[in-house]
């Protein structure tokens, strides 16, 4: 192979690469747009941030595209029974997304290392929360934690944990 030759395969790797990145990017931003108002009401009636709760969700579903959350609404990767036909799966199913996401929050709500959270650090602190999660063992990831915060922090999703005086 040629140097020419060499440098087209790398041109033409890096254009795909780059197109899926800004795809991935596009449907993330998309999935905040549309679960965002559901992440804050949560928020504001449980007391988890909701920059902690979308990006768990896009971490956990790929922002809604992964296997489990087409056929299962299951936007966390909770794991439990579903009766699901289309898919064999150790993931809970639920009726609908909205479910999966009250589910969630029952499932932090649950966790001893997360309940003093609710009382100290309502709708704030999203690193503690995140890292909370994870010494809980919601993940048994060693990376999820900052994959999380990362999440969190590319797309700015700490503004959705601002509360405003309307609210």
């Amino acid at each position: 192979m040629n140097l020419k030759t060499l440098k087209n395969y790398v041109v033409v790797l890096v254009l795909i690469v780059s197109s899926y990145s800004l795809a991935s990017a596009q449907r993330n931003q998309s999935y905040i747009e549309k679960y965002s108002p559901v992440a804050q009401e949560m928020m504001h009636e449980h007391g988890v941030p909701a920059s902690v709760i979308l990006a768990i969700a896009i971490h956990e579903s790929g922002s809604g595209s992964s296997k489990i959350a087409k056929n299962l609404n299951n936007h966390f990767g909770v794991k439990g029974k579903n009766n699901s036909k289309v898919i064999r799966s150790a993931y809970k199913g639920y009726m609908s997304v909205l479910d999966s996401y009250n589910d969630f929050i029952s499932v932090v709500k649950r966790r001893k290392a997360t309940s003093n959270l609710f009382e100290n650090s309502r709708g704030g602190n999203y690193r503690a929360w995140v890292r909370a999660l994870a010494k809980s063992g919601y993940s048994r990831t060693s990376d999820w934690a900052s994959k999380v915060i990362k999440t969190i922090e590319t797309y700015d999703l700490d503004n959705y944990d601002q509360t405003s005086s309307s609210t």
